[in-house]
């Protein structure tokens, strides 16, 4: 599966880019894993490692780690990069739902 057939669904959906060796991505794993269990259902939540997925990192334009982009309906809304705090991003995703 391409990068735009995973993003190119209905709905609300996050993705983040991280790598396993990014202290900034490590800090935000049970913040992210939290928004899954709290979104469960109204919106998807995609965790890619850049070092597995490279080709989707470059064709989503993801420079710095961590990303997060929402999609709506396969159309980027928004994209921040760094740590953030939970209900911010919480925020942020329910203002597309």
């Amino acid at each position: 599966m391409t990068y735009t057939e995973l993003i190119d669904r209905p709905g609300v959906m996050l993705v983040e880019f991280f790598a396993t060796w990014c202290p900034h991505c490590q800090k935000m794993m049970p913040v992210v894993e939290q928004l899954r269990q709290l979104l469960d259902g109204r919106a998807s939540v995609v965790q890619l490692d850049i070092d597995k997925n490279k080709e989707a990192a470059d064709e989503a334009g993801a420079t710095s780690i961590p990303t997060f982009i929402i999609y709506k309906d396969g159309k980027e809304q928004w994209r921040q990069s760094g740590e953030m705090d939970g209900e911010v991003l919480l925020g942020k995703i329910e203002s597309y739902l």
